[in-house]
């Protein structure tokens, strides 16, 4: 079976989280992603999966004029890098569109190609801190919090940088031309606080205080509690329908509760919900709340099942017991991505992939001759770690 992007060549500048995130969403989907790693790096890579690896050293005189080749029988390139590191190499955008009009170049940064922050140094945190998301997450009165490196690493970043991409190729499509894909980071994570920004600004149930709105832990009805066994369980019932069952089965009465919406009482009726749920474990919770709209779910773990605690009569409603590794998203009906197999021994061995380990292949595919293969690994412009005696 064809997938969606079996036809497209991607060329992946190595780099960290974003840029690798990006060529694996790619690669799921059907690409053939080549990783142009440095000499004598150490992959920490767990992003490579359907990847291969060639080893170039970029300050070797012969190895950019064999790059460029490479490229012009690319669709897309991936660059991590900082703004100028590809064009002090010899590889910028204005050289590798003259070579190949229809490339792609997704450039990933923090603060995108330009303007005074263009060239900073910055991680996640400080992204998600200048485009205004972090300072709309933590409790009232506590200081911001921060979620992991999700936000602006992968989803302002990486799969950011993938929508470009495909937007770019459907232009091609058109225009039989390439163009450059700015994905920053900060300005990525900016697009996705729209909503918040939006309802702060036309003051729609939204105030600028964190913590005290719907949506931010303000709302007892959108909150996380915790369970008897220490463990924890969801809670969105913000529609009227969905509330009601959450009363029921917390075996609350709504007669004896404020009105739902009525943030005067906000605390005390977190302190009520509180100790309703801190009298049962998650387990007893959770087949409570099992095939109800009532909107409350476990937190699971990748690591741990939530036992049964008693017989349930139609499995198929129950919630997940345990978090599902990921899988490639979103399913589509005829063409689906490659699925993982997390438990598979071959993929499990090695889950790094090592820098190196597909030079002569690739440049073979690509058309270099085997006595011009020689001379680049004898030079040490290319090196693959399976050694000369393939040759």
């Amino acid at each position: 079976m064809s997938l969606p992007l079996s036809d497209l060549v991607v060329f992946e500048m190595g780099g960290l989280a974003p840029a690798p995130y990006a060529g694996m969403i790619l690669s799921d989907f059907g690409a053939d992603v080549i990783r142009i790693d440095r000499p004598k790096s150490v992959s920490t890579d767990v992003l490579a999966r359907n990847k291969r690896s060639i080893s170039v050293n970029m300050k070797n005189p012969a190895a950019v004029p064999v790059i460029r080749e490479l490229l012009k029988k690319g669709d897309i390139l991936l660059d991590p890098y900082r703004p100028g590191v590809l064009e002090k190499m010899g590889l910028g955008p204005d050289v590798l569109l003259k070579d190949n009009p229809r490339l792609i170049i997704a450039r990933l940064s923090g603060y995108g190609q330009s303007g005074p922050a263009s060239e900073a140094a910055g991680h996640d945190i400080n992204y998600i801190s200048v485009a205004g998301a972090l300072g709309m997450m933590g409790r009232k009165g506590e200081r911001p919090m921060f979620p992991l490196n999700i936000l602006a690493d992968f989803a302002g970043g990486g799969l950011m940088c993938v929508m470009g991409i495909l937007m770019a190729l459907m232009e091609r499509s058109k225009s039989g031309k390439g163009q450059v894909v700015d994905a920053n980071l900060a300005g990525g994570t900016s697009y996705l606080t729209t909503f918040p920004f939006l309802m702060q600004k036309y003051g729609l149930n939204f105030n600028e205080q964190r913590g005290t709105n719907m949506l931010d832990s303000g709302a007892p009805f959108y909150e996380v509690y915790k369970t008897k066994d220490d463990r924890y369980m969801s809670v969105g019932a913000i529609e009227p329908q969905f509330y009601a069952q959450l009363l029921q089965g917390l075996g609350l009465d709504p007669k004896d509760l404020p009105e739902q919406h009525d943030r005067e009482h906000w605390t005390s009726m977190k302190e009520t919900f509180a100790r309703v749920f801190a009298s049962k474990t998650q387990a007893v919770w959770t087949e409570i709340f099992d095939g109800t709209d009532a909107c409350v779910a476990p937190v699971l773990s990748f690591q741990e099942e939530i036992p049964n605690v008693s017989m349930v009569t139609n499995p198929a409603k129950q919630w997940p017991r345990k978090a599902a590794a990921p899988q490639p998203a979103p399913i589509l009906s005829r063409t689906p991505a490659k699925q993982v197999n997390y438990d598979d021994p071959k993929q499990q061995d090695d889950p790094f992939l090592q820098p190196g380990t597909h030079t002569m292949e690739v440049l073979s595919q690509f058309g270099v001759p085997q006595s011009k293969i020689r001379d680049l690994l004898t030079s040490g412009a290319f090196i693959d770690t399976v050694g000369l005696s393939k040759l």
